[in-house]
């Protein structure tokens, strides 16, 4: 089986990873819960993760650092507890549904939503984007790598088109991982964080980071650990957002996770791209198709074949040639109208595939384009 579908969750994980996992779920206990030494050692490893994910991404410091179980609720907590009725937010045709869900909600308790469209080449807008920015916008909230076309926007640019005063809410899950990210020197206020992807850990891993110039609300109620006589959620962080037992596992997962990346991310990425500058080369060839990827470290390249669904193509190649990719809107279905695509293919790689299997997928794809 060739698995050509990291965007949707890494499909390989190192070796390290696995093995704090399966550590974490034979002799864990429920961090900071009690007091038992196992529990305390368990905390002492959630912090030791925080602060290298801190470091890793360029955070503002490990309290603001908080675990989630994937991407969309790291985005839910930045958007639903910071954004309030009257506050404008300028966003993206390219966003994902985690992000155009909870914002839609937000329209309907009173937040302004206004949409950057695609240039001709398929790029999001920054100029237009910054000239719908003026001086009362609260936020603007941007993908770093669209899920779609691998199409990244340049945020340090962006940073210094728009207000000082404007937070910038960034989407990470299809960046973080595969490219350096510093959310200091990139002028990053919230960051959200899918461990699961280019991230290496396991599913249920997730974090968002913020600076101080952040202060979300809960979103989620419940136990933290600390302040048990308070019937009210403490006012520190990462308690305030964190409510329910921690996913050990997946936490340690990360982190092992992120020591992996920082001995292997700068090799891999350059891999990456140099297989997908491979696959949309060899893609342009064959009559029938149409790419809508340009290369990218983030390993995305999206085709469409003439006479062809993209349901049905993703069927054919995982029954008939064991590929497994991905068809349909993929949870974005603003940028896919603004491609005036019904559909597309989307293959996305890892630096755990290899050009064998990407010469064996640009086969595939000229079986099929022969008979549509």
């Amino acid at each position: 089986m060739i698995y050509f579908d990291n965007a949707a969750t890494g499909g390989f994980k190192p070796d390290s990873v696995i093995c704090a996992a399966a550590s974490a779920m034979k002799f864990g206990a429920n961090p900071g819960r009690s007091g038992h030494k196992l529990s305390l050692a368990c905390l002492e490893r959630v912090y030791s993760c925080r602060k290298l994910l801190c470091s890793f991404l360029g955070g503002y410091g490990y309290d603001r650092v908080v675990f989630t179980k994937n991407c969309t609720e790291a985005l839910n907590t930045a958007l639903c507890g910071v954004l309030k009725s009257g506050d404008k937010v300028v966003t993206t045709v390219a966003e994902h549904n985690s992000v155009l869900r909870p914002l839609e909600f937000l329209k309907s308790r009173g937040v302004n939503v206004e949409y950057a469209p695609l240039t001709e080449e398929g790029e999001i807008d920054l100029e237009v984007l910054s000239r719908l920015v003026d001086k009362d916008t609260r936020a603007v909230v941007i993908t770093l790598a669209s899920n779609v076309t691998g199409a990244s926007p340049d945020i340090s640019a962006l940073r210094k088109k728009i207000p000082a005063k404007t937070l910038l809410i960034c989407d990470g899950a299809q960046a973080c991982g595969h490219v350096a990210i510093d959310m200091k020197s990139s002028g990053i206020d919230a960051l959200a964080v899918a461990g699961h992807k280019g991230m290496c850990g396991i599913q249920g891993s997730g974090a968002l980071l913020f600076s101080d110039r952040v202060d979300p609300s809960p979103v989620l109620y419940g136990g933290t650990g600390s302040e048990s006589f308070n019937l009210n959620m403490p006012d520190f962080y990462p308690d305030r957002l964190e409510s329910g037992t921690l996913s050990y596992p997946a936490i340690v997962s990360l982190g092992e996770g992120v020591i992996y990346l920082q001995q292997n991310m700068k090799a891999a990425s350059q891999k990456v791209l140099s297989m997908t500058e491979y696959l949309i080369d060899g893609l342009e060839k064959i009559k029938g198709v149409k790419v809508f990827s340009q290369p990218n470290p983030y390993g995305i390249v999206a085709l469409s074949l003439s006479g062809m669904q993209s349901e049905t193509a993703a069927y054919r190649l995982s029954e008939e040639f064991a590929i497994c990719v991905r068809g349909g809107l993929h949870c974005a279905p603003l940028m896919h109208a603004a491609l005036n695509s019904d559909g597309l293919v989307r293959a996305s790689l890892s630096g755990f595939n290899s050009m064998n299997e990407c010469s064996q997928f640009l086969q595939a794809i000229k079986k099929l384009a022969a008979e549509s």
